[in-house]
This record gives C-alpha cells, sequence and structure tokens, in this order.
C-alpha cells in the first residue's frame, strides 16, 4: 500500500480561518494541501513536515501543529490502495506566505467552504470540515 502524509495548514485573518490549496502542476492539475509519498523507514509525520516544507516553504517552527488530532484518508489510485495521513496546522505568522515548489503551478488561501468546493474529492471536502469542526470547538 502507498503511504503519504501531509498537513492541512490554515490561518487566521482577522477572525476569519482560511485553507491552503496547492495546485499540481502534472497530471489531473488537481488541489490539494502539501503531502507526499512516505520514504522507506520514514515516520509519517517527518514525511508531513519534510513535504511541507518543500512544497510551501512552511518549517516546522512556522507552523503550530495539532499532534493529537491526524486524519486518516484511504483510496484507490489507479486501482491500488494508497493511505494518507494529515495533520492540522497553523501558521504562526498569518502574513509570511508560502514559497510554491516546482511541483505545484499556483496556490489559495480559502475559506472552508471554498476550500471544500475547490478540492473536489469527497474524502477531502469532509477532512476539511472535520478539521474545521475541531477548531470552532476548540477556539
Amino acid at each position: 500500500m502507498k503511504r503519504a502524509a501531509g498537513f492541512v495548514v490554515f490561518r487566521r485573518v482577522y477572525d476569519e480561518i482560511q485553507y491552503l490549496l496547492l495546485k499540481a502542476a502534472y497530471g489531473s492539475f488537481h488541489w490539494s494541501s502539501p503531502k507526499g509519498h512516505v520514504d522507506p523507514g520514514e515516520e509519517e509525520f517527518f514525511t508531513a513536515l519534510r513535504e511541507t516544507r518543500e512544497e510551501a516553504g512552511y518549517c516546522e517552527e512556522d507552523l503550530r501543529i495539532y499532534k493529537d488530532n491526524p486524519l486518516v484518508l484511504k483510496y484507490e489510485v489507479n486501482g491500488k490502495p494508497k493511505e494518507v495521513i494529515y495533520w492540522l496546522a497553523e501558521v504562526r505568522d498569518p502574513c509570511k506566505e508560502p514559497v510554491l515548489s516546482d511541483e505545484h503551478s499556483e496556490l489559495k488561501w480559502l475559506t472552508k467552504d471554498d476550500a471544500k468546493k475547490t478540492v473536489g474529492f469527497r474524502d477531502n471536502q469532509e477532512m476539511i470540515e472535520k478539521f474545521h469542526q475541531f477548531l470552532l470547538a476548540n477556539k
């Protein structure tokens, strides 16, 4: 089974929560949170940190990471099972903009509803909703 890990990155601008989505520069040009494949022998949390630094330019010090409530998505890609674990991560300085890698062509900061429309896949939409409800319950 293919395994991947990443962060659902968000920032607070005034009283609004905005989610970071990146547009893939390949394949179906889909929008998603920073994530990537777990290398052999690598811990998933380290993968999430590495991929977020590579894809969005944020390192661990830039983020407030909610380590205790990851969500796991399971789905098939080209008929093969894939599992992706995501943690929620807040950008400490909402003015610090992401830096895209060449794996992505665009980025957007979106409200929950717009982020859900943009990701398209239902499991990603449900994940954004669950993380959003967690944030509202833990203000």
